[in-house]
């Protein structure tokens, strides 16, 4: 099988049946090519409906999983984004080649390295790789905020740094929850005071490194 029969198949069979229909978004997985994105061990799993293994113990979303949360967002090309969780940098790429800017924040140095080397590699030069722990929220520079913001690992619950860091109008896509039921959803801000959150699927991903655990007690 050739590499673009196993995209287009990996479009046709995973992504396009679990409601992903935006033909910018199907049109996206055969510009950016996430073969070059995947730890080069892991080449023949590229397309295959799996979490690909990264350094550290992390993960590569599953195809369908990154697909479906770039449509959610819906971003478009005026748009500052943040991500909390670089990984191998393909998130990224995809928020970058629909938005104006992608800030992605690592915590492991070793993924910030890959995630570089990967956007360096594959000419995407609109996204900054910073090291840190974003699990908290990450500040926009200045007193600016973001428009999009996609977290890259499941949290316990979304801290209130997250929703301030958002513009009105903005969208953030989250994965809450503890294994082996986690929900993903849609937060979009409505207004200087109010939010608008949409539960869209049932997962389960592997937890942000870093992120606080909810006190079960009160005093």
């Amino acid at each position: 099988m050739t590499i673009e029969l196993a995209r287009f198949n990996m479009i046709e069979q995973q992504i396009r049946p679990w409601d992903v229909l935006d033909q910018d978004v199907l049109d996206l997985l055969l510009i950016v090519k996430r073969e070059l994105f995947v730890p080069p061990a892991y080449k023949s799993l590229a397309f295959m409906d799996t979490e690909i293994p990264l350094p550290g113990g992390e993960n590569m979303f599953t195809p369908k999983l990154e697909a479906r949360i770039l449509q959610e967002l819906a971003v478009k090309k005026h748009e500052q984004v943040l991500e909390i969780g670089a990984g191998s940098g393909y998130m990224a790429a995809l928020l970058a080649y629909k938005g104006r800017h992608v800030t992605t924040v690592e915590i492991a140095p070793e993924l910030k390295a890959l995630a570089q080397h990967n956007l360096a590699s594959n000419r995407v030069d609109n996204v900054e790789v910073v090291a840190g722990n974003g699990a908290q929220g990450w500040p926009a520079s200045g007193n600016a905020q973001y428009d999009v913001i996609a977290i890259s690992g499941a949290l316990p619950y979304l801290p209130d740094a997250f929703y301030k860091q958002l513009k009105v109008g903005g969208r953030i896509v989250t994965i809450i929850g503890e294994a082996p039921m986690m929900t993903a959803r849609l937060i979009t801000r409505v207004s200087e005071t109010a939010y608008d959150t949409v539960t869209l699927f049932e997962t389960c991903v592997t937890p942000l490194r870093e992120a606080s655990v909810p006190s079960h007690f009160t005093f």
